[in-house]
């Protein structure tokens, strides 16, 4: 895909802390990304860097050939929807979405034109002379995208914008906020801390710890192929073993198996899903014994813990029961394969 946001190197510092480190990254034409990670990581931070709110204090962002950093917030194509929207309360939702055209001194003609079409395109058009307080969250919410799409942006960046709603709202604005990414076919830049909104809507989600940049992906390569020990446990749920390589042998506590991987300290990540009731003496499977000791439902299936000889907790997803309750003995096993060696800076 064609690259339309190139991120070189930005670093952000406030006084002597150091928000954004060395941040390079790369946004294409019509993708929706997800600048994913908890308080503190640098994520809201990265999103007002390209929107012009803050400066960066080193590095460039570069679009359509030119400096995007070289141009005031009010001259970049690109616009921002808020966590709180911000709607106007005394003006209606047409004239809410209309107030930027009106101080850019667009001609009325042209402005009910763009706003009747923005309007459409988030399903609000019947709405147009309601008040905010008129319409419900989500609503709300569809009008501050059609106020920020009716300037025809190429980028549009989201700062948590579910935020605000229940549950059961975020996951219908999920689905219908990817859907209308996907009509209007530009770029959207979407800042969250919740790791299942990043795996259900991105096309690649960028994870930021510390102000740095962990890893850079598609969900599903995110989750099944995760590059550290912290996006393996910050994307679900992982066993994280840690232990020892020795002449191509992984030795994690009682565990072992053969490894195609240099002597010394290793860690791997082994998802839940991934750990199953042993059935026979499977060929090359790691097989090992332990006690259930807690069980979570969780509709479809349970998340179930188990605790082995040597101390070690191992979690496995299973279906229904799996035929066995709390103090059961379990013989499990999973598939080396399955164990993803990760970088481990926290491995002592």
């Amino acid at each position: 895909m064609t690259s339309l946001l190139s991120i070189r190197n930005v670093a952000k510092i406030f006084g002597k802390t150091h928000v954004l480190r060395d941040i390079s990254l790369e946004v294409a034409a019509g993708e929706f990304l997800t600048i994913l990670g908890e308080s503190g990581s640098g994520k809201t931070t990265l999103l007002r860097v390209i929107a012009g709110f803050e400066p960066a204090t080193s590095g460039e962002l570069w679009m359509g050939g030119g400096r995007l950093d070289a141009l005031p917030p009010y001259k970049r194509p690109v616009n921002t929807v808020f966590q709180h929207y911000a709607l106007f309360p005394h003006l209606t939702i047409g004239n809410n979405v209309a107030y930027g055209l009106q101080i850019a001194g667009v001609s009325k003609e042209e402005t009910a034109t763009r706003v009747n079409e923005a309007l459409a395109m988030v399903k609000m058009g019947a709405h147009a002379a309601k008040k905010p307080s008129q319409v419900s969250g989500g609503q709300q919410q569809r009008v501050a995208l059609a106020r920020a799409l009716v300037n025809r942006p190429k980028l549009l960046l989201l700062d948590e914008p579910l935020s605000a709603l229940d549950a059961n709202l975020r996951r219908q604005m999920q689905i219908e906020l990817k859907a209308l990414q996907r009509e209007v076919g530009i770029a959207f830049v979407f800042v969250t801390h919740d790791q299942e909104e990043a795996m259900v809507m991105s096309d690649r989600i960028a994870l930021l710890k510390g102000g740095r940049l962990e890893q850079i992906a598609t969900p599903r390569e995110i989750y099944s192929r995760p590059a550290t020990s912290y996006v393996a446990q910050f994307i679900g749920h992982t066993n994280l073993l840690r232990g020892q390589v020795e002449r191509g042998v992984a030795r994690c506590g009682s565990l072992t198996w053969s490894v195609q991987a240099p002597d010394g300290r290793a860690s791997f990540s082994v998802r839940p899903e991934n750990v199953r009731v042993a059935s026979g003496a499977a060929a090359g499977s790691v097989q090992f014994e332990g006690l259930v000791r807690h069980q979570a439902f969780h509709g479809a299936t349970e998340m179930v813990r188990v605790e082995c000889a040597d101390g070690l907790i191992v979690l496995l997803r299973w279906t229904g029961t799996g035929g066995a309750k709390i103090g059961d003995a379990v013989r499990l096993e999973f598939s080396p394969r399955d164990a993803i060696a990760v970088d481990d800076a926290e491995a002592g």
